[in-house]
């Protein structure tokens, strides 16, 4: 080999590792800096630091979590998949925790989009966990999404780590859908979290005699939105489908513009007044006064300061 192409080879090789090493460099941002997440200064408990590779999500859009079981069903596994995709197509930023099972099917689905993904990671930014998700790990950040930790660099999971990260993947969403947990799973504490931050709360439900379906089943059973189709999701944000499923139409009433997207935007759920509030865009006193017109004309009841919509006969 002739010198000069040593020479190019090895310059070549030389820009690729620099490159390489571009794609994986850690920043830091303090809360008292700009581009520190919103959502988490508005919070308590949560941490002042947080180390990123790749980018943090955009404040800008709409972002869900998708987290579930790690020891998951096929058909779990197929729902997270399908519901993560059906939301990142319509620009929801899919953010969870990179285990196995349904939080790789919750970013997998959402990297067969354009909109990018986010993991929070129980362990450093540079510490793949597990191991066996070095792929995925790589395909989020080359779709233009963010490896996202509390935890300094080189910091190796632990099991307390991994209930404190819940809180994160929370607080970075504006809704919560978990798919396939047992009755103690670590996923019911993302849900509390978001119970906690004031945040939506969804569930996909399974058949009562699956014990990965028992989680899910409560949440529901005790208020939380039935996430039977993925377009019940992209509701949350006011989202537009062109041919939404007939049984999630919204039935027209005639009611004036303002009592109109008050009620469009309640269902059987019952949803407390901050929710109501950042959903319309209203003041607290319209809101409180468009709420009593619409309980006396029979539409919405209050169950426990939160308010939903009266079934239809």
């Amino acid at each position: 080999m002739m010198p000069e192409e040593v020479f190019i080879k090895k310059s070549f090789w030389r820009y690729f590792r620099m490159e390489e090493r571009k794609k994986h460099e850690i920043h830091w941002v303090n809360r008292e800096d700009a581009n520190f997440p919103e959502r988490l200064k508005k919070l308590t408990g949560m941490p002042k630091k947080l180390y990123y590779i790749g980018n943090l999500p955009d404040p800008a859009k709409p972002s869900a979590a998708v987290v579930g079981a790690r020891m998951s069903s096929p058909y779990g596994r197929c729902q997270a998949f399908k519901y993560a995709r059906t939301m990142a197509e319509h620009g929801v930023q899919i953010i969870s925790g990179m285990a196995r099972g349904i939080d790789s099917e919750g970013h997998k689905g959402a990297l067969d989009t354009d909109t990018p993904t986010f993991a929070v990671l129980g362990s450093g930014v540079d510490v793949c966990y597990p191991e066996s998700n070095r792929r995925l790990y790589e395909r989020i950040l080359e779709k233009g999404g963010g490896i996202i930790s509390e935890l300094p660099p080189g910091t190796k999971p632990q099991n307390w780590t991994f209930p404190a990260r819940n809180r994160i993947i929370s607080a970075l969403s504006d809704a919560v859908l978990v798919v396939e947990a047992k009755e103690q799973s670590g996923s019911l504490i993302t849900a509390n979290f978001a119970l906690e931050h004031g945040h939506s709360v969804y569930a996909v439900p399974g058949a009562v005699t699956d014990e990965l379906s028992r989680g899910c089943n409560k949440l529901i059973f005790d208020g939380a939105g039935i996430a039977y189709t993925p377009e019940i999701m992209l509701m949350e944000w006011g989202i537009q489908v062109e041919n939404p499923p007939a049984n999630i139409q919204k039935k027209k009433l005639g009611l004036a513009p303002d009592l109109d997207l008050v009620y469009s935007g309640l269902d059987l759920r019952p949803e407390n007044m901050d929710h109501i509030i950042r959903k319309t865009g209203f003041s607290a006193a319209k809101v409180c006064t468009i709420l009593t017109e619409l309980q006396l004309m029979g539409l919405v009841q209050e169950t426990g300061r939160k308010y939903c919509r009266v079934p239809e006969n």
